[in-house]
């Protein structure tokens, strides 16, 4: 089972000394009781979040809030300052990022660039075997690896309770029948003779490892492995007739071909990584995460490298090897569109902070704060300071309307207080002159074929501007003056103070 849980999980970074002190006045001015410490600046703050088996989770907020931080948390690059992370039922907290069973796929590709396209792909099932292996033979070995160091250890305190060589009684004399050539020559000798013992001792040492290994069953299969290993990697760039497979190189070849067959980049597997496009790289880099098959994938912007079409291509692709394959996915951008076209459900952050979590449709239609309201949709949702006058008139100075009757009983409490309206751009309307319309002047025309974006002013308040969203076939010029009807059952109405979404009933 692959559900993800996070649990209340907080990360901060330490400050550089100037910013502590910069940080430190600004936490003596304020009299809040949860202030920051002045010596950390805190990234991630309250995060709860579970992803559950098999779903495909997005993490979109602006540049900066966090989410590629709490992303590499769950990879284990980042130490958590505090909280849990859970994947079924192990605690993630102290294992290393190989220990994890997760694959990440990076912004940059991290491709090997030395590495043909197969090696990349094969580069961390090679290694994960590798561990493998040595963790059973770990479990299994029941003696060193290596002779007792007993004797060495008894030669060696042999050799200290010695006592030294007693020199000559008075010396050696320098001149004693001896010319200096003499004494030469003997120094010579008698550093060949050390020499010499030296290169027994060595040579000794090592037939004593040999025959040891020799007769240690264990150590021989280790041998035997390395052996392969060598023997594999030797003659890896040789023709394929020339080449030596062992059976952990075979596993990990079918794996590999499986792999490329489903991203469909079989005739590139001889290629290097400058020899493909950024499409291309894209695919190799998702194929190295899902040739591991973990038991989560985590994605931090993988498209934004790439060019609008190719992104529009590639999204779809990888939505489709996520419900071919299963896996649980936590997938990190800034771009709500590929937010709202990709995700089972949509987790928004903002300020290290989660905002809201819910489907797609849900966010659209139903955002909980002012701030994801603006963030999803594009172009964004049009805003307006407004007056509410029990029970149901909103005015304005342009406009006054009357709200449909769902609002009456949760705006009781807001009788004579400014409220903010929300209206998206596709919910404004060119309609004739009236008291419950806007008079607008148009300052810029967008027109995409399909649909044309008009970017307005309000007539008598200029510095408030607006965005919508008309009909293609109809003909406007910059500098026109329209009225906008409002789509009284698609507004949106938001607490000023603290801009939480007011529902009606």
């Amino acid at each position: 089972m692959a559900k993800v849980v996070l649990e209340n999980i907080y990360k901060s970074f330490p400050l550089r000394q100037g910013e502590q002190e910069k940080k430190a006045n600004n936490v003596a001015e304020t009299v809040s009781p949860e202030a920051s410490s002045s010596t950390s600046n805190s990234v991630l703050r309250r995060i709860n979040l579970t992803v559950e088996d098999g779903e495909f989770m997005v993490l979109v907020g602006p540049s900066g809030c966090g989410k590629s931080t709490l992303l590499r948390s769950i990879a284990g690059l980042e130490v958590l300052t505090a909280g849990n992370i859970w994947i079924g039922d192990r605690l993630l907290n102290d294992l290393p990022p190989k220990d994890r069973n997760i694959a990440m796929v990076f912004q940059n590709y991290a491709l090997y660039p030395h590495l043909t396209v197969y090696d990349n792909l094969a580069f961390g099932l090679r290694r994960s075997q590798k561990e493998e292996g040595r963790g059973k033979k770990e479990e299994g070995r029941r003696t060193p690896p290596y002779p007792p160091q007993g004797g060495r250890e008894e030669g060696r305190r042999k050799r200290e309770e010695e006592p030294p060589p007693t020199p000559p009684k008075g010396g050696r004399k320098k001149s004693e029948g001896r010319s200096p050539r003499e004494e030469e020559t003997e120094i010579e000798t008698e550093a060949e003779k050390s020499s010499l013992v030296q290169a027994e001792t060595i040579k000794n040492k090592v037939k004593e490892v040999i025959n040891y290994l020799a007769s240690n069953t264990l150590n021989k299969e280790q041998i035997y492995t390395l052996g392969e290993d060598f023997l594999v990697g030797a003659t890896r760039k040789l023709p394929p007739g020339l080449r030596y497979f062992s059976e952990r190189e075979k596993a990990v070849g079918k794996r590999v071909r499986a792999v490329a067959q489903l991203l469909q980049i079989e005739p590139l597997l001889n290629r290097l990584p400058k020899q493909l496009s950024g499409g291309q790289k894209q695919r190799v880099a998702l194929g190295r995460a899902m040739a591991r098959n973990p038991e989560v994938f985590l994605m931090d912007e993988p498209l934004s490298n790439l060019d609008a079409k190719l992104r529009a291509e590639t999204r779809s692709q990888i939505v489709q090897l996520q419900r071919q394959l299963g896996t649980t996915t936590i997938y990190v951008t800034h771009d709500q569109t590929e937010a709202m076209t990709m995700g089972d459900r949509i987790a928004i952050m903002n300020a290290g902070q989660l905002q809201q979590v819910a489907q797609p449709l849900e966010l659209y239609n139903k955002p909980a704060n002012l701030f994801v309201a603006e963030f999803i949709g594009s172009p964004p949702m049009n805003f307006l300071p407004v007056q509410f006058t029990a029970p149901l008139l909103i005015s304005h100075p342009q406009f006054r309307f009357t709200l449909p009757d769902i609002w009456a009983k949760n705006l009781q409490q807001y009788d004579g207080r400014e409220l903010i309206l929300g209206i998206r751009p596709e919910h404004l309307s060119i309609h004739p002159p009236a008291t419950k319309n806007l008079s607008v002047q148009v300052e810029i025309v967008e027109a995409l074929g399909h649909e044309t974006y008009l970017r307005v002013c309000l007539t008598d308040a200029p510095a408030v501007r607006m965005q919508v969203r008309v009909p293609p076939e109809r003909s406007i010029r910059v500098g026109e003056e329209l009225w906008l009807a409002v789509a009284h059952d698609k507004i949106h109405l938001f607490d000023p103070d603290t801009e939480l979404a007011i529902f009606p009933r």
